[in-house]
């Protein structure tokens, strides 16, 4: 955020769940306010309009967003520009003051005096934060449900894997499918699947999904004949594994129903279109990354931004003992993810991204590490997709030098 010399106040915010501490600066640096207020929408307003009264004011929080929330959408609603002081600059701005304390006071006063004399360190909270706040209640329920759903999944398969390790072996990696969850919920544990005519096990199939059911049905059949005694326990779990199948599928449900509400969202947002275009990167992709990222004017080059997103190796050297570039344990652990997770997706409708991978493979490097390679990689098309407002072009294959014919 560029300096604004038109400014005659800055307002600190250090936010917190119940109460605020708010610390208001002029521009020699004197004290106008310092004091700390409830999380209530009047009494911010009646510190806005007494500070108003002085000039110009500039609001500055340290979280734009949850327990921010409130002041920023009063602080607007004033006509009062806001702006945002990232962490990392803070706690860089707050080793410049004397003292150790950490108070609610001291973090207002740091927070108005570096917006004050480096303006350059602040973050706008550009009107599109609506949307962003919007996508970022999606996003996380969505996390949610799908931490969920693993849980559940896992719960599931530990218990087959307990009682009938066979059937595990055929049904768990199917779990999450259609005929994976029916099997489960309907016939219920491997007895009572037993017990169900073939007949009845290939109409529960087919019924859920069609496609290759007979041979589904006929892999269970062979699992089933694998084992004949009965481990302790079983008879416990024939009753939980179909409630836990029908709980699984209602989360599964939940996130396709959410997954639309959130195409929806990113739809609206002016760079859903170019995040898209990039192969690998579906909807819940683009949402992190407009989440984490947004349009990439806070990453001074690509460098950065794979450093934030933890895709940058990290060099460790001391004396000759030491010596190296290891993968870095730091970093957006949610970025990384969604990147990680588009650059595997890509290796299947890209041809580029598929050749690079190949290539990382051939020099002897392990999967995982050629995927990183290929998300660092990727990470540089991105930053300069959004510095330049540019959709995905795929590079054009140079043509190699025909030889020169030989003398005669």
């Amino acid at each position: 955020m560029n300096q604004d010399s038109g400014f005659d106040i800055w307002c600190g915010l250090d936010v917190g769940k119940t109460d605020h501490h708010a610390c208001a600066l002029d521009a020699a640096g004197r004290k106008v306010f310092d004091k700390p207020l409830p999380q209530d929408q009047k009494r911010l307003e009646e510190l806005f309009d007494k500070l108003q009264t002085h000039g110009r004011v500039l609001v500055i929080v340290d979280q734009p967003n949850t327990i921010g929330a409130l002041p920023i959408a009063v602080a607007r609603s004033m006509g009062i520009q806001v702006a945002y002081l990232p962490g990392l600059a803070m706690r860089r701005a707050a080793d410049l003051y004397p003292g150790n304390a950490k108070t609610d006071a001291r973090d207002a006063f740091v927070i108005a005096d570096t917006a004050r004399t480096m303006p350059h360190t602040l973050r706008r909270v550009d009107a599109g934060e609506e949307t962003l706040a919007e996508l970022k209640v999606l996003v996380g329920f969505d996390e949610d449900l799908a931490a969920e759903a693993t849980r559940l999944s896992n719960r599931i398969r530990g218990l087959l894997t307990q009682i009938h390790p066979a059937l595990e072996r055929v049904v768990g990696p199917r779990l999450t499918t259609k005929q994976g969850l029916a099997v489960i919920e309907q016939p219920g544990g491997p007895q009572a699947m037993a017990a169900a005519s073939k007949s009845k096990l290939l109409r529960v199939i087919s019924k859920a999904y069609p496609r290759g059911a007979q041979e589904f049905a006929d892999a269970i059949t062979t699992a089933l004949a694998e084992q004949t005694v009965i481990v302790a326990g079983t008879a416990a779990a024939e009753q939980v594994l179909p409630q836990l199948a029908a709980s699984l599928r209602q989360t599964l449900d939940q996130r396709h129903a959410l997954a639309a509400q959130i195409e929806q969202v990113v739809d609206a947002h002016p760079l859903a279109k170019i995040l898209t275009s990039m192969p690998g990167v579906g909807v819940r992709t683009a949402a992190r990354i407009l989440l984490d990222v947004g349009d990439a004017s806070q990453f001074p080059t690509a460098g950065h931004l794979a450093a934030y997103a933890g895709l940058a190796p990290v060099t460790r050297r001391s004396g000759t003992s030491i010596r190296g570039e290891f993968p870095a344990r730091s970093g957006n652990k949610h970025l990384k993810r969604a990147l990680f997770l588009s650059a595997f997706a890509a290796l299947r409708s890209d041809p580029t991204s598929k050749a690079y991978y190949d290539r990382k493979r051939a020099q002897g490097k392990k999967h995982n590490a050629a995927l990183i390679c290929l998300s660092r990689r990727r990470c540089d098309v991105l930053f300069a997709m959004l510095k330049n407002r540019e959709p995905y072009r795929a590079p054009t294959p140079t043509r190699e030098p025909s030889p020169l014919p030989l003398a005669a």
